[in-house]
């Protein structure tokens, strides 16, 4: 018998393929597959946000980053990453509010606004 944790771990596994392959079409649905039955997988979100960042799919990888730094707010990486989001939508004064924010989280001032590299 194939249990809810079975397809999960299996849309787990093959969603991490596709996204380290660069199959993103197939790394979103994996991963979307994976929120449906456990939509607090946090890891899952994290890698949806960034394969949406990666196919500049940008409103869904910003949604996707809020969505973890409500639960987080103290997520480096998914802060660099909203921040980096918004820059490539032209928001330069959205994503310098957040890399203000990511300076106070890391204490690393080259995160700070006027730096553009995602780590």
């Amino acid at each position: 018998m194939t249990t809810t944790t079975d397809i999960t771990l299996y849309d787990w596994q093959a969603a991490l393929l596709a996204f380290n392959t660069r199959d993103y079409r197939t790394a979103v649905q994996r991963f979307e597959k994976v929120l449906e039955a456990q939509p607090g997988h946090t890891d899952a979100r994290e890698y949806l946000a960034r394969t949406y960042y990666l196919r500049a799919s940008l409103p869904l990888a910003e949604r996707e980053a809020r969505t973890i730094l409500e639960a987080d707010p103290t997520n480096e990486y998914v802060t660099l990453l909203l921040a980096r989001v918004l820059e490539r939508q032209s928001r330069h004064d959205e994503a310098a509010a957040v890399r203000k924010v990511l300076v106070a989280l890391t204490g690393d001032e080259r995160h700070g606004p006027t730096h553009q590299a995602l780590a």
